[in-house]
């Protein structure tokens, strides 16, 4: 069975693409599993290391831009159109799931005029311009938040959950301090603000480290900078000297996650679903400019919940972080009772539902590959 999973950009559409590929692979004999994206995006790097194939498509976002900027991606929508074709002619696939950013579009409209069943994802509360289109010709969407039901049609539209990858759960704090060079005794700090880092976010920990001195020998930092502010940050931490393990992105995300006392993090959809399947106590400061201001949304439940200290980034200084930082590490129970309801709000059946929804769509389209037996396993493998 020939499966296509569209879309990318940043790490909140691909590692929840690849969480359903994992677990299509455990449920289904055989899958044929291709990505299709940009050759900019994130998924040009992430997918192959992943071990899977991926095509590419030339498209560019229309949000957000300036008017020349989204003039010239308009003119790419006929060659992005001319690629989908071309791709899901090659591969001929059963279905396409398409997981947003401006890459899924193309490929999940031209699925639909091609009679090819479809099925789209939406990591946010608030749907992303090429999903709230694409809900409109799908067969079935699936959304992680309930809040976002009411921009699909409700008979197509199931609350799922936001995927996270397996792997994500086997992160090991002593194979993560030997990687990222930290003392495992340290009080250990994850900086990162989304796969392509936060500016704002990598600024105010340079500032607050002017306030952290008197905790200069108890505490260390792991931070994912971004490619554009790695060599500036690694030279702030030298100046100040803080024993910090700078890098430009994570990798091995689950050992970053264990290694980590508390994170300080964008609060995206897909890095919420992944702190509280952890169950990691959280300081999130939400990107002001994210469509209808999900992030913001994001992060006050789970600060509502206790689940999580909130930020907001233009509050964001190094005095107002470093006051967060000392009043967490100053007092234990804090991040004890926020690990627990951080812990508690966690979801890891995501995966499995979507994938449900999947075989459930291939079966109404008659697909004969349909497997009994994996169907009924399906829930026990993957949770």
């Amino acid at each position: 069975m020939n499966i296509v999973i569209a879309g990318g950009g940043t790490g909140g559409h691909v590692f929840p693409a690849l969480a359903i590929a994992g677990g299509m692979k455990k449920v289904i004999e055989n899958p044929e599993i291709i990505f299709a994206g940009t050759a900019k995006g994130l998924e040009a790097r992430i997918i192959p290391k992943a071990g899977y194939d991926i095509r590419f498509i030339r498209s560019e976002g229309l949000v957000g831009k300036n008017v020349l900027s989204a003039f010239q991606s308009l003119l790419k929508i006929p060659l992005s159109l001319k690629d989908s074709r071309r791709i899901l002619k090659e591969i001929k696939p059963d279905i396409v799931l398409g997981v947003g950013g401006y890459s899924s579009g193309p490929i999940v409209l031209c699925a639909k005029m091609m009679g090819i069943p479809a099925i789209i994802h939406e990591q946010n509360s608030v749907p992303g311009f090429a999903n709230k289109v694409l809900g409109k010709f799908v067969d079935t969407v699936a959304v992680t938040y309930h809040e976002s039901i009411r921009f699909f049609p409700q008979d197509r539209t199931y609350l799922t959950g936001n995927p996270v990858r397996e792997e994500i759960l086997k992160g090991d704090r002593e194979r993560g301090c030997r990687n990222f060079s930290l003392d495992k005794d340290r009080f250990t700090i994850f900086v990162f603000g989304g796969s392509s880092g936060a500016g704002s976010i990598n600024n105010a920990v340079g500032e607050a480290l002017v306030y952290l001195e008197p905790l200069r020998g108890k505490i260390q930092f792991l931070h994912q900078t971004g490619e554009k502010d790695f060599n500036p940050v690694k030279e702030t931490y030298r100046l100040r000297g803080f024993k910090g393990s700078v890098i430009p992105f994570a990798y091995e995300m689950a050992d970053a996650y264990a290694v980590a006392d508390l994170i300080i993090s964008r609060a995206g959809a897909t890095t919420l679903a992944e702190l509280t399947a952890c169950g990691k106590a959280a300081i999130l400061v939400p990107y002001p400019y994210a469509a209808g201001n999900h992030q913001e949304a994001n992060a006050r439940k789970l600060w509502d919940m206790g689940a999580a200290q909130m930020l907001l980034d233009r509050d964001l200084n190094g005095k107002t972080l470093s006051d967060l930082i000392k009043y967490m590490i100053e007092d234990p129970d804090a991040i004890g009772e926020m690990e627990r309801a951080s812990k508690s709000i966690g979801s890891c059946d995501a995966t499995g539902k979507i994938i449900e929804l999947i075989i459930g769509l291939l079966k109404k389209t008659g697909h004969r590959a349909q497997d009994t037996e994996h169907r009924h396993e399906m829930n026990r493998k993957i949770n």
